[in-house]
């Protein structure tokens, strides 16, 4: 759903991160991963053999559950993506990350470093750094990946406040093993089991009145 917040739920294994590197194509990068079917994007199918994957990745962006950050500045890690697909001048190009770096609530805590590795940054900074990357160029979706499985309690607030902002702006999937989160970040929400999608609806119904006892029994823990 447009402007919406999707999470991905299930035990380890089901097949969440997969399908979630299927929405970009970053299977492809994986030898002997092929997918079938259709995945509609805007009315397009985007496993076409004739999908241009780079604008597809461009159009879909995805942050992953480790922060990688390139071994460059905090500045070029935002410029690099940007200059792929467009041609800016030095002030557009300025502009450009600060306003991508505002929006991962991160700009206040960097803007005087510019110049520093982007490795230099604590694990939730570098995290924030990743999703600034990402919205720098634009996309209509972001895919996050378990985004802050590896971070302290305060880096994992600041990253869901950020999803909730977000989404005034992009439309957003994310996989999480945190059952809380899941409830407080989503609006929709997918239980999968063993490569298989077993419920899909409203965060709240999902949580609070599950259709298929196979939700109840892992929101609740008796199995996962």
């Amino acid at each position: 759903y447009a402007n919406r917040v999707t999470a991905f739920i299930g035990p380890s294994g089901c097949g969440k991160s997969t399908l979630l590197r299927v929405l970009n194509r970053m299977y492809d990068l994986y030898p002997g991963q092929r997918a079938e079917g259709e995945v509609m994007l805007d009315g397009e199918n985007i496993l076409s053999p004739s999908m241009d994957l780079n604008l597809l990745r461009a159009r879909v962006g995805m942050v992953f559950q480790k922060p990688t950050p390139f071994p460059m500045s905090i500045y070029d890690n935002i410029a690099f993506g940007i200059g792929l697909y467009e041609k800016l001048s030095r002030s557009e190009m300025d502009a450009r990350v600060e306003q991508a770096l505002t929006r991962a609530a991160l700009w206040n805590e960097v803007k005087d470093k510019l110049t520093s590795s982007g490795q230099s940054l604590s694990g939730g900074q570098q995290q924030r750094l990743c999703i600034a990357r990402t919205v720098a160029i634009k996309p209509e979706v972001i895919l996050l990946d378990e985004p802050a499985s590896a971070l302290d309690p305060i880096s994992t607030a600041r990253i869901e406040e950020l999803i909730e902002e977000l989404k005034a702006d992009y439309t957003i999937a994310i996989v999480t093993h945190n059952m809380q989160q899941a409830s407080r970040t989503s609006d929709y929400t997918a239980f999968m089991y063993l490569g298989e999608l077993i419920e899909f609806g409203p965060t709240h119904q999902t949580f609070t009145n599950p259709r298929n006892p196979r939700t109840q029994d892992y929101i609740t823990g008796r199995f996962g």
